[in-house]
């Protein structure tokens, strides 16, 4: 017996070495290159390290082997998991074998369909000895699984690039015919760079919830080093499960899977393990076991599958199978979570700032020794100012500390001298600050080598320096000491070229860029830019250097704008940079005085100035970004009602400095008014030397003419009412009488304007009548007037006839107010009439725009109506797309 078992097993061994040497091991990238360098077709079993090559498939290979005895025909299992070139195929647990002949591919299988795998064995090998004999050219194929993943690769990498240009456009703006960008869009590189974290999807399946074993499974998660980033308890509708499942719709068992899944709440969990994950897609599939449950128990007994499932497809748990599936099913599970990422390990971590003070007496004897023991530190002076506070603004900045014994001492100490201002940057910049300063009392006991106990002063005990407590306490004590500020920036044309390095220094001084444009400056705008240079002998070669090719201005905030982006930037000199500001940008990029490569404005009023000059009036937002901008003047041209504002403002300007055209103004003004009056006096004197009074209808009439006729003593004329009165009021005001045009620009309707018009011709001709018969009677009475002073030496003859000439007046005067009534009467009807057809023209008026806006507001419900439609169509479309490329990919 034991002979015979010596012999079975030598037999065994001998069929695994024959089976080992059938087909080439690949593991590595030169293993593979030497490989596919040799001749003859190859066939590769690509597998993956979890799950081992298609063992089922060896004993087929073997066979056609020998049976065709053909050298050149090749086997070999290549490991995607450390082969470069396979990389494409990690993560894939489907078989899969590739077919290579003279170094390219030439056939390919998914899945393992043996008579599908050797009838193209077959064709291929027929076809590399056509090759060989040189009767046909050997012709290259691709993988479609793998094409395919490369297009939605580069769709997202596409899709990625355009949101972030839509992102860019949408700061863009015009302004003077020229592109503005009005936002800083660039990430900051002061920000830790990141990368993606390896994760994968899993399901605790209705079978294992229903058997109460989900906390069981999440502790065996636990101990294995398992991370859950996101969990939720869900039950699958049947539509769900189709559209979850839909790469296996093809297998016997999908309708029973779909059923089974929507039978009961499922766990859906987001894992990964280890700091970058790399490893949970393989490791969570290890853990789970085979796919049927059965092999589960024969194969991998302590696998969860063989702890917890049933049969079949009931098998407890679920598992990403790559990480574009993972992709997706977290996608379905979690639409609205980001794929987690990772801080790349040498990459910059995020810097902070914190305020610190060299109070004044620090200040004044120990100044460069502090400030040396702060760069020894590790800390960065991203802000520095020296200053002398007022006795109200140090109790303003330490008013928290108004109760404390020592606030009287501490602010006489802060407003006795300068002190030194400071905004420090590092890693975890407040807390290594005040580990640096030490403890606020007992310094010189507590840490002996801290700044407070080598720098204290023996006569107070105010410590000599000061830092923020906290990051919040310290971005607010650092506006308080350095308000947002803003600068112009310019990279000039010999340092474009080098635009980008140049930005990312900026960011990494603080700045945040508001706005930038790339232009080509003319000479004129050159000269003006540069103005304060003119009598430089280096004026001419500057300005025609910054007209020799593209300059980009920049608007750049940060607090103390101005003196920080002149200390980045570096004395004027390239070569004087370099020794005294090696860090300094013109030092790194500058060739010469004039070839500098950037510039900077030299204070905040030339800032300010520059900032017009370039972009515009800006305003800007706590944070340094552009306020409000589209309400700005960005647009290419102004209006109109913005150049007659302009000429109006200049006039103003100009009346104000120039007394020339102040005195011209005036006299023009003057004379038109001596003109009207001497015209209305003219006439107001004839008038009243015939009659010595003005009656109520020549006023109307003098004011519906646009004279400016004296009132008479003792009387007002009639003021009219509503509408009418405005009109009025209007007409009395100007030279000439409003038309429709200018009413409709007053907010008047074209019907209410001709209402209006007409209502103040029919009461003006009205008032004329009367004006005139008036003016007739009057002269009448003074011809009579006249004839009584001829008459007046005369007899009684001559008076009787006088007497009977006055009753004859008297009775005239009595028919002539009566007269006088009835007009008054007939024209207060008339406005009565027309201010009730005002009335009814506004509540006409009123009902068209109600009816306007109802159909307006219908309109617009429909057509929200009608996108909420598109929209449902367009995500149905998506969704039956996604599902092909899915069952495209599956088969």
């Amino acid at each position: 017996m034991g002979a015979e078992e010596d012999k079975k097993k030598a037999a065994k061994m001998a069929r695994r070495k024959q089976e080992v040497q059938l087909q080439q091991e690949i593991e590595t990238t030169e293993e593979w290159e030497e490989m596919i360098a040799k001749e003859g077709l190859w066939v590769v079993d690509v597998y993956q390290e979890w799950c081992g090559p298609c063992a089922a498939m060896v004993g087929n290979f073997r066979r056609l082997k020998n049976e065709l005895g053909d050298e050149l025909l090749h086997f070999a299992a290549a490991k995607a998991d450390t082969v470069d070139p396979l990389d494409k195929y990690r993560g894939r647990c489907e078989p899969c074998f590739l077919l290579f002949a003279g170094g390219v591919l030439v056939g390919f299988v998914h899945g393992a369909n043996s008579p599908v795998i050797l009838r193209t064995i077959t064709e291929q090998l027929a076809a590399e000895h056509k090759v060989m004999d040189g009767s046909v050219e050997r012709k290259e194929v691709k993988d479609p699984l793998i094409s395919n993943l490369e297009e939605r690769e580069k769709a997202q990498y596409d899709e990625e690039e355009n949101e972030k240009e839509e992102e860019e456009d949408g700061n863009i703006l015009d302004y003077r015919g020229e592109r503005c960008n009005y936002g800083d869009t660039l990430t900051m590189s002061s920000q830790q760079e990141e990368e993606k974290k390896g994760f994968t999807v899993a399901l605790i399946k209705p079978d294992a919830v229903r058997d109460g074993k989900v906390e069981e499974i999440l502790q065996q998660m636990s101990e294995a080093g398992i991370e859950i980033l996101a969990q939720e308890e869900r039950q699958l509708s049947e539509e769900e499960a189709r559209d979850f499942y839909s790469h296996l719709q093809e297998e016997d068992y999908f309708e029973d899977l779909v059923k089974f899944m929507s039978s009961g709440p499922s766990f859906a969990l987001v894992l990964t393990k280890g700091q970058k994950g790399d490893t949970i897609l393989h490791d969570w599939r290890d853990m789970i076991g085979p796919t049927s449950v059965e092999e589960a128990k024969d194969q991998a007994p302590d696998s969860l599958r063989a702890k917890y499932g049933s049969d079949k497809y009931m098998n407890a748990l679920h598992g990403s199978d790559s990480p574009d599936r993972a992709a997706r099913e977290m996608a379905f599970f979690f639409p609205d979570m980001s794929t987690p990422t990772i801080p790349i390990p040498g990459s910059r971590p995020q810097l902070q700032r914190t305020l610190a003070l060299i109070r004044p007496d620090a200040f004044s004897k120990s100044r460069d020794e502090i400030m040396e023991k702060i760069k020894e530190a590790g800390f960065k002076v991203a802000l520095q100012k020296e200053m002398t506070l007022t006795k109200e603004q140090a109790a303003d900045f330490y008013k928290e500390h108004t109760d404390e014994p020592y606030f009287e001492e501490l602010i006489t100490r802060m407003s006795s001298g300068p002190l030194m201002a400071l905004g420090l940057a590092r890693d975890d910049a407040v807390t290594a600050w005040r580990d640096v300063l030490g403890p606020t009392t007992n310094a010189k006991e507590e840490a002996p080598d801290s700044l407070r106990a080598q720098f204290s002063i023996d006569e107070t005990s105010i410590n000599q320096l000061h830092g923020s407590d906290s990051k919040e306490t310290a971005e607010k004590e650092i506006q308080y000491f350095f308000p947002m500020e803003q600068t112009v920036a310019a990279i000039k044309p010999d340092g474009i070229s080098t635009k980008e390095e140049i930005i990312e220094k900026i960011h990494e001084a603080g700045f945040r860029i508001a706005a930038r444009k790339e232009t080509t400056i003319t000479k004129e705008i050159a000269e003006e830019f540069y103005a304060e240079h003119k009598d430089k002998e280096y004026y001419d070669d500057l300005v025609n250097h910054m007209t020799s090719g593209p300059t980009m201005f920049m608007v750049l905030s940060r607090e103390g704008a101005v003196s920080g982006w002149r200390q980045v930037i570096g004395p004027t000199n390239p070569e004087e940079a370099k020794t005294e500001a090696p860090e300094s940008l013109r030092a790194q990029f500058g060739q010469s005085i004039l070839q500098n490569a950037v510039h900077g404005s030299s204070d905040a009023s030339h800032a300010k100035n520059s900032i017009e000059k370039v972009f515009g009036q800006l305003e800007f937002n706590p944070d340094g970004t552009v306020k409000d901008e589209d309400s700005q003047m960005l647009q290419s041209e102004p209006t109109k009602e913005q150049e007659e504002t302009a000429v109006e403002e200049t006039q103003a300007e100009a009346s104000d400095v120039a007394p020339e055209f102040r005195q011209e103004g005036t006299e023009e003004e003057s004379g038109e008014t001596k003109q009207e009056t001497s015209q209305d006096n003219t006439e107001g004197g004839t008038a009243q030397g015939e009659d010595g009074d003005k009656k109520d209808g020549e006023d109307e009439a003098a004011k519906t003419e646009g004279e400016e006729a004296p009132k008479p003593e003792g009387e007002e004329a009639p003021k009219p009412e509503g509408e009418e009165a405005q009109a009025q009021s209007e007409q009395t005001g100007s030279e000439k009488p409003k038309d429709e045009g200018e009413a409709e620009a007053k907010g008047e309707s074209g019907e209410e304007a001709q209402a209006n018009q007409e209502t103040t011709e029919s009461q003006a001709k009205t008032d004329k009548e009367g004006g005139t018969e008036q003016k007739s009677e009057d002269r009448a009475a003074s011809e009579a007037k006249g004839e009584d002073k001829t008459d007046d030496n005369k007899g009684e003859d001559a008076k009787g006839e006088e007497a009977k000439e006055g009753d004859a007046k008297d009775g005239e005067s009595k028919g002539e107010d009566k007269a006088e009534e009835q007009k008054e009467e007939d024209a207060s009807k008339a406005t009565e009439e027309s201010e009730k057809k005002e009335e009814e023209t506004k509540d006409e008026t009123k009902k068209e725009e109600d009816t306007k806006e109802e159909d307006a507001k219908k309109d617009e419900e429909t057509k929200k109506d009608e996108e909420t439609k598109n929209d449902d169509e367009t995500k149905t479309e998506q969704k039956e797309e996604t599902k092909t490329e899915e069952q495209q990919a599956a088969s």
